[in-house]
């Protein structure tokens, strides 16, 4: 079925670029929405017109049974909320322990795996950070393959090895581009040598942290009412960087996008993105998500929709 069909209208080159590119992440800062607030939010989001966009719901693997207790409870309350045969997609992620987290992610595969009636779930990622190739090696053997494994790394300084290291191990890289604090963000130098590195070794990564607004800017850092502000990286700067560096470009080039602030710089068409007399087609678009680009997580899934349609990007 078509986007049309749908009743979803976006322009082409966005869906290329963003189709279930958005990991929800409520359960996380700054929106640290409660487990049944979480739940409702994504039930309501697999049923929207904008489900093209929606990823995997985000959880630490020690609440994935606390998430089945509440999603099963939530679909007997509202019958007819979501789907009974549509099984959630999830990203767990995990803690130190990696093998008894492990046990956990198979134990509720045991309980909560099979489709049919009812509510049923899989994970199928795994999020886990590592500090030194060692450690990517490590956990990438104590994760099956079968399961994504998205291994987040420190992206100050030469991060080629540890890149290197995830491809080596057929894993994903992960980089947090934010947080609730302006000292969270990385520099754009550091998040483009991460996006080249990512291209070079042919490595897929997400994004995740202070990545609501699709463009680069100095938003609230939290949901506060007076909460601090920051500049934070928007989402399609940290994708078309990386698509650009996948078309030939170079991390000058890559950095200069990473910095853009003017959202009318970015232009999409059905069959094109360009910014700045540099050019991106639609199948280029395709590439880089087949090749390098994941998604992208965020505790909202609203806000990167609405700013989009406020752009005219996407509309109702």
């Amino acid at each position: 079925m078509s986007f049309a069909e749908r009743g979803t209208q976006a322009v082409s080159a966005v869906v290329a670029l963003l189709a279930e590119a958005i990991d929800y992440a409520g359960l996380f800062p700054p929106a640290a929405l409660d487990m049944p607030g979480a739940v409702a939010e994504y039930a309501s989001y697999l049923e929207s017109a904008d489900r093209w966009a929606l990823g995997k719901f985000v959880v630490p693997a020690a609440r994935l049974e606390e998430l089945a207790d509440v999603a099963r409870a939530t679909r007997a309350d509202r019958d007819g909320a979501y789907a009974p045969a549509r099984t959630w997609r999830l990203s767990a992620v995990f803690a130190a322990d990696v093998a008894g987290e492990m046990e956990r992610v198979n134990a509720f595969h045991h309980a909560h795996g099979a489709t049919g009636r009812g509510w049923s779930a899989r994970v199928e990622a795994i999020e886990v950070r590592a500090q030194s190739a060692d450690d990517v090696r490590a956990f990438a053997a104590a994760i099956p393959p079968e399961i994504d494994r998205f291994i987040e790394v420190p992206v100050s300084g030469d991060v080629g090895p540890l890149v290197r290291a995830i491809g080596s191990a057929n894993a994903f890289a992960k980089i947090r581009t934010g947080g609730t604090t302006a000292d969270a963000f990385p520099s754009s130098d550091d998040v483009a040598r991460f996006l080249s590195a990512c291209v070079t070794e042919g490595v897929r990564f997400k994004a995740t942290a202070g990545l609501h607004h699709p463009v680069r800017g100095e938003y609230p850092l939290t949901y506060a009412p007076d909460s601090a502000r920051g500049t934070m990286f928007g989402f399609l700067n940290i994708f078309l960087a990386a698509a650009f560096l996948g078309a030939g470009e170079s991390e000058t080039v890559a950095g200069a996008v990473l910095d853009e602030r003017r959202a009318d710089a970015f232009r999409f068409d059905d069959h094109h993105v360009s910014w700045n007399g540099h050019t991106l087609s639609i199948d280029q678009l395709a590439v880089a998500r087949a090749g390098t680009i994941r998604s992208f997580g965020s505790c909202s899934f609203r806000e990167p929709i609405d700013e989009l349609e406020s752009l005219r990007l996407v509309w109702p």
